[in-house]
């Protein structure tokens, strides 16, 4: 009996789990009036034993599967919303997500999912025809967007069929293969005119654009950058903060500076320094908190700004912060960097985002190839003639 139960695994959705405790668990959801939602459990020695007991309860709770907890509409019919459950499933992650993780999130749900899906019910929902849906309403937007909408979608579907026993659906993004679109970077002439001009009575807000262009480091990770992170005794930086302005509701202010972790695990992470980065960072060391300032973060804004404001005097065409860490990147590459190592110092989860989104290989790169080529047939037409 216990072999056979062995092979009997619990399906996504069900919510029957095995405990600790060796116990099996069943967990199903009633909705009884005037006290909204509840979560009940069942318990046995068995899977089969428990998803028997979780049957027999929900049909004694008159809430058969698959079925909404929520009162019948007018037709008789309980129906589950999309747009009831996304707004549950984005009250719950409040607490468990970074602030600008759920905020971003919501936005998302606000303004490309609520007046697509918010009507939706979920009780018969059809795969194909949701993922249909999600592809057209998707099918314009960048692979960053489309990626946090399917993240929000998924989220929620994810969260009603564990919560309200509706179809689990494993949502599909089609990845739309590299656009070619070129992304900005610094030519080798303009990388030359800017450095002159950082160079040139250099202080330590231009000492950490030449720190950017060495590193890879984001806009957000340099403005909360701290004298602790820096070992310049180990010549290493550890990037563990981030700071970004983010939305706040029932605030005076609409915005507020927000400091906390890097946006991936893969974010935070050790970056080695160079023997000229330790004697910037050596010379222009201080007693403030903040590298860049002094007991808070430097807002992201005012450092944008004033990298502009370097760019018009350095005479070089003006680009956003992120042009930094492309020609960061692009330089690695260009100086035989490995891609897993450059990979690891930009904090990309893996190494097929480097290579997609920050590596541009230059003419200059491409003649040196093609070069080398004919190079090779040289030598061959060379060993034929001999």
């Amino acid at each position: 009996m216990i072999g056979k139960d062995k092979k009997i695994m619990p399906r996504r959705g069900e919510n029957i789990r095995k405990r600790t405790d060796g116990r099996w668990e069943g967990r199903y959801v009633v909705y009884l009036p005037g006290k909204g939602k509840q979560q009940k459990s069942v318990y046995g020695k068995t899977y089969s034993e428990v998803k028997k007991k979780r049957g027999q309860a929900l049909e004694a709770a008159d809430c058969p599967e698959p079925n909404s907890v929520y009162p019948p509409n007018a037709s008789g019919r309980k129906e589950i919303l999309f747009g009831d459950i996304a707004n549950e499933w984005l009250s719950k992650i409040e607490i468990t997500k970074k602030p600008s993780t759920h905020i971003k999130y919501r936005h998302i749900y606000k303004t490309h999912l609520e007046n697509l899906l918010s009507e939706y019910p979920l009780n018969d929902l059809s795969t194909d025809c949701f993922q249909d849906m999600l592809a057209n309403k998707t099918a314009n937007y960048s692979g960053s967007i489309q990626k946090s909408i399917y993240s929000v979608a998924s989220g929620t579907l994810n969260y009603s069929a564990e919560n309200y026993h509706t179809p689990l659906v494993l949502l599909k993004r089609k990845v739309s293969a590299p656009s070619g679109k070129k992304l900005n970077i610094y030519s080798r002439t303009e990388q030359t005119a800017l450095l002159r001009y950082l160079y040139d009575d250099m202080d330590l807000k231009k000492m950490g654009i030449v720190l950017c262009l060495s590193t890879g480091l984001r806009l957000g990770e340099v403005c909360a950058l701290k004298w602790e992170d820096i070992d310049l005794q180990s010549r290493i930086l550890h990037v563990n903060h981030t700071v970004q302005r983010i939305s706040i509701s029932n605030r005076t202010s609409k915005t507020v500076l927000c400091e906390g972790k890097p946006k991936t695990p893969c974010s935070q992470r050790e970056i080695p320094l160079s023997d000229e980065m330790i004697f910037l960072l050596s010379r222009f060391r201080h007693p403030d908190k903040y590298v860049l300032n002094n007991s808070a973060p430097l807002e992201p804004r005012t450092y944008q700004y004033q990298f502009k404001k370097y760019q018009d005097q350095a005479g070089v065409s003006c680009k956003n912060f992120h042009v930094l860490r492309h020609t960061f990147a692009t330089n690695c590459i260009g100086n035989g960097v490995d891609i897993k190592s450059l990979s690891e110092i930009l904090g990309h989860s893996n190494v097929q985002i480097t290579l997609n989104k920050y590596v541009h290989p230059t003419l200059d790169t491409k003649r040196q190839h093609m070069n080398t080529i004919s190079s090779v047939y040289s030598r061959i037409l060379g060993q034929t003639l001999n």
